[in-house]
């Protein structure tokens, strides 16, 4: 199989401030979309990814925070609890990083890129990855967890990033 990356959308690009659509069966042309996510998340040396992030309005992420890549297809978050915060970035928004609150244990129901259905009780890093990569197939993105007031910083290190990124 050959590797293929796809090109991430970047803040401001329409595609990741929309919903996703519910993907309703995962065949061939899903299971090459979730490669080469993969493949392009690691490129990036990201710990996920959503399609909405490579231009495709669809309800898939991968992650892997260590443990092997895990693809996720119309995920849904049934129950939630605890709390925590930390600081959150996005192969979207580079140069940027974000405080971000979150429930620190979750329970989840997704298929996979077999069509089987899962239901995992996350915590920790992998509760905070998959909320974060859950959230761009809403149309969400790190910087909507920020104040009015914070926002100009953030676009400057955003578009300061991509400057330096050019040279």
């Amino acid at each position: 199989m050959t590797e293929t990356t796809l090109k991430i959308r970047l803040y401001g690009d329409p595609c990741l401030t929309q919903a996703s659509q519910p993907v309703s069966e995962i065949g061939a042309s899903e299971r090459l979309l979730i490669q080469s996510m993969i493949q392009t998340m690691y490129a990036h040396k990201g710990i996920g990814l959503a399609a909405p992030q490579v231009g495709i309005n669809k309800k898939i992420f991968v992650v892997d925070i260590g443990d092997g890549p895990i693809a996720v297809v119309n995920p849904r978050i049934l129950k939630s609890s605890g709390s925590s915060k930390m600081e959150e970035g996005c192969l979207s928004i580079p140069g940027v990083s974000v405080m971000i609150e979150r429930p620190d244990k979750i329970l989840v129901e997704f298929k996979d890129e077999n069509n089987d259905k899962i239901r995992l009780e996350l915590s920790e890093m992998l509760a905070r990855v998959f909320q974060h990569e859950n959230d761009h197939l809403e149309g969400r993105l790190i910087l909507d967890y920020v104040t009015d007031e914070e926002r100009p910083k953030h676009i400057e290190a955003f578009t300061k990033a991509l400057e330096e990124g050019k040279k």
